[in-house]
């Protein structure tokens, strides 16, 4: 299911070459969907805190500190993976409206990710979809055209 932010167009957020930022606010007042959409270079591991600043700016009206770090935590671990384990671009989007908040990271290589049981000896590797897992009310992976979505989502009634 993709919501689609309504009301005026696009706030540029910032932007060069190998991003683009856009995010849709206006709405948010009127208890509307407000999104942020990030392309995130191939590779361009500077885009996993980029992704997270500009979700704290979207998050900021949201009123759930609590759950915008979460927030902030899961989608720095859907980035990571889309630019760590494709050779390819990815895009970032995240919905929020009265809800709660819905986050989608999409890349071109159709390649499920797998759940991995965290080892010991591998540092911080493998344990990405199992925080997903942990702390989202609700996540998944669907495929899109070339390639897939891995989403997921933060209820807005849980404190």
């Amino acid at each position: 299911m993709k919501r689609q932010a309504r009301g005026g167009g696009p706030i540029a957020v910032g932007a060069s070459s190998a991003k683009t930022v856009e995010a849709k606010t206006d709405g948010a007042e009127r208890g509307q969907p407000s999104q942020l959409r990030q392309r995130l270079g191939r590779a361009d591991l500077k885009a996993v805190p980029e992704a997270r600043r500009a979700l704290r700016e979207l998050l900021r009206q949201w009123g759930r500190p609590g759950r915008s770090e979460i927030a902030e935590l899961l989608t720095s671990e859907l980035v990571t993976n889309a630019l760590i384990h494709t050779d390819h671009d990815a895009v970032l989007t995240a919905t929020v409206s009265p809800r709660g908040l819905r986050v989608e990271v999409r890349d071109f290589v159709a390649r499920r990710p797998r759940l991995r049981v965290p080892n010991a000896d591998d540092g911080t590797h493998g344990r990405g979809l199992v925080l997903v897992q942990s702390l989202a009310d609700a996540w998944g992976v669907r495929t899109h055209g070339v390639g897939k979505v891995v989403w997921f989502e933060l209820d807005a009634g849980i404190a």
